[in-house]
């Protein structure tokens, strides 16, 4: 057994994280962070509306940590728990085998061009995966 790792159900291998590791979404998936969104009831100075997901969101060009704050319009069709839970944010390779076995609270969607974005459930709390298509390569 390798350090990390403990045999789980039917002796499959499963992550077990220390105090100085990441979690399995970094470590073991190679899920990279990208921001952190807070929903608010308040209104933010340098929010943004995007009528056609029905949020508002404040702080994510300007925040070093990469917090952004969201407002979801009252007539938004999002699980309640997406309004009112903030959820870390996490960029995949292939939105598609990251959804695996994962329980999705937003299916997969194009919130924009180029963005490919859905929600799971993580141990009760909502997390946000994003795939961008359209990233350029280095030559």
């Amino acid at each position: 057994m390798s350090e990390g790792r403990e045999n789980g159900p039917a002796g499959a291998s499963v992550y077990v994280r220390r105090d100085d590791e990441p979690p399995a979404a970094i470590a073991v998936e190679g899920w990279r962070y990208h921001h952190m969104g807070i929903p608010t009831r308040v209104p933010r100075p340098d929010e943004v509306h995007v009528p056609e997901l029905k949020i508002h969101v404040a702080g994510f060009e300007s925040s070093p940590c990469g917090i952004q704050w969201t407002r979801i319009d009252e007539d938004a069709p999002y699980a309640e728990i997406v309004m009112t839970v903030p959820h870390v944010a996490f960029e995949v390779d292939d939105l598609e085998a990251a959804l695996k076995g994962k329980e999705i609270l937003t299916p997969p969607n194009s919130p924009s061009a180029g963005v490919l974005v859905a929600i799971i459930l993580d141990q009760g709390a909502p997390v946000e995966l994003l795939q961008f298509t359209n990233r350029k390569t280095a030559a």
